[in-house]
């Protein structure tokens, strides 16, 4: 039976199994090591037969076309195969971001207020396609501005300020408008 009370482990058992656990592990890696070694022997002799040198030029050179055409094999495989992990981790990427999307646990960063000029948030958009200064200014329909011809009701203006002062030209004034 199960005792309500756990009693906590010694700090010399848990030193003694981590050492035994190291061990083990330790064991483990060396036999790994060791059966990668015989693993890459036994591959070499199987694809790899030992090489016998012919002593004649034309079977040499026959020689020399044999492994040519074994090495443009070999460099074929190694493509495809790189390809194929290339793919893998793309596709690999890509579902790691739908989890993501998915479980919805994603912060989203807290936005900053940035003064840009059109010019440059068009760049940002854009990037390099965007060469072109876009002046705002030069979009403007350019209205003419009318001149009033007031300069015949005006006249002189000390002449003006003679009528107008006193409590005759403020007379004038309110008798000029009614």
């Amino acid at each position: 039976m199960l005792s309500r009370h756990r009693k906590k482990m010694t700090s010399s058992r848990r030193l003694n199994l981590k050492s035994l656990l190291l061990s083990i592990a330790k064991n483990l890696l060396e036999k790994e090591a060791a059966q990668l070694i015989t693993d890459k022997q036994n591959y070499m002799a199987e694809h790899c037969p030992p090489l016998s040198l012919p002593g004649s030029a034309p079977e040499l050179q026959d020689l020399c076309k044999k492994l040519h055409q074994d090495i443009d094999r070999i460099d074929e495989e190694r493509y495809d195969m790189n390809s194929k992990v290339d793919k893998a981790n793309k596709e690999i990427e890509d579902l790691k971001i739908k989890v993501v999307d998915l479980v919805g646990k994603f912060k989203k960063p807290a936005l900053r207020k940035v003064r840009m000029s059109a010019d440059q948030m068009l760049q940002a958009l854009l990037g390099s396609k965007h060469k072109v200064s876009m002046d705002l200014r030069s979009n403007l329909k350019q209205v003419k501005k009318e001149v009033k011809e007031e300069t015949a009701e005006v006249g002189d203006w000390r002449k003006n300020v003679e009528d107008k002062a006193g409590m005759g030209g403020r007379k004038k004034m309110f008798e000029g408008e009614t």
